[in-house]
């Protein structure tokens, strides 16, 4: 195993801001992103990774009772008729109960949002920039990437003091045989079921977290990245003055990939099952679909994403 830098200073960590910025990249009105990195071609390329056909879910189911992790349930009711059955589905997704993609509009920082666009932009009316339907036409369907960091730690979970860093990204990719390609969508397993068996008086999202260092962001800016997905997300407390004091929404992960790489989220995803199913395959590449609601002006998408081996 490769000798681990320093962990970034606070100074450092500053920099990112401009290291990891697509502001403009794709014009000054762009809505979707590194979206854009997803072509046609990176969409054909992912479709030949179809070889035995075995699909996975990477979806939690909702989850309609509250309690630690799920403080906003969401909300299932059924009517029934003689002849028929209707459904009544109502949900805050965000957070750390519910799988869903983030939107471009959904973090801010410092009043600015993705490209620069203000913050008053997005209201009760919904967002005038960075909104989930930014992606109704082409849906998210790429070459889905999973970093097993538990498998490559030989370790069952990620802990509290070892997040997980960019640097790992490589070196794990690496040992699994995955080379990086623009347009990828990157899914950190960490192992979060397994965390969480281990330490049941602890829930997803109440700080302290185990989960992912902000100098991942590095890595998935260099390698063009077009989607991240996580079972644990960032790991709080971040380590660093400028995201703590106060606490920011999300964390560092949240702020650069999705305010200035314009890098989509997507959030509690259930990986366990892909991890399984990557090692039994003996491969740790496959075509991934996310397909996002097409809601008007909407700040993400609750979201059923299938890995296809």
């Amino acid at each position: 195993m490769a000798t681990p830098p320093p962990v970034p200073s606070e100074d450092e960590i500053r920099t990112y801001f401009e290291k990891c910025s697509n502001w403009g990249r794709w014009g000054p009105d762009d809505n979707a992103g590194t979206v854009n990195l997803i072509t046609g071609e990176t969409r054909r390329h992912a479709a030949s990774l179809v070889k035995t056909g075995r699909a996975v879910s990477l979806s939690r189911q909702w989850n309609t009772r509250g309690g630690p992790g799920n403080w906003n349930p969401a909300q299932h009711f059924v009517r029934t008729g003689e002849d028929f059955a209707v459904d009544y589905l109502g949900i805050l997704f965000h957070g750390y109960a519910t799988t869903h993609i983030d939107a471009l509009c959904h973090i801010f920082w410092e009043g600015r949002g993705w490209n620069g666009k203000p913050a008053s932009d997005v209201t009760s009316n919904g967002a005038k920039f960075g909104a989930v339907d930014a992606w109704a036409d082409t849906g998210l369907t790429t070459r889905g990437v999973l970093i097993d960091i538990p498998r490559f730690r030989g370790e069952p979970f990620v802990t509290l003091d070892r997040p997980v860093r960019g640097w790992e990204l490589v070196e794990a990719a690496k040992q699994q045989g995955v080379e990086p390609r623009p347009g990828d969508a990157v899914l950190i397993y960490s192992g979060r079921e397994k965390f969480y068996a281990a330490h049941p008086e602890m829930a997803p999202g109440a700080p302290p977290s185990p989960g992912v260092h902000a100098d991942v962001c590095l890595e998935l800016k260099q390698h063009d990245a077009a989607l991240l997905g996580w079972d644990c997300l960032d790991a709080r407390p971040s380590g660093y003055e400028l995201f703590e004091n106060p606490p920011k929404a999300g964390g560092p992960v949240h702020v650069f990939a999705i305010v200035y790489m314009g890098l989509p989220l997507l959030d509690n995803a259930l990986l366990e099952p892909l991890a399984d199913a990557c090692a039994e395959e003996g491969r740790w590449e496959f075509l991934l679909t996310i397909n996002t609601l097409n809601v008007r002006g909407g700040t993400g998408s609750p979201v059923n994403p299938v890995a296809i081996f």
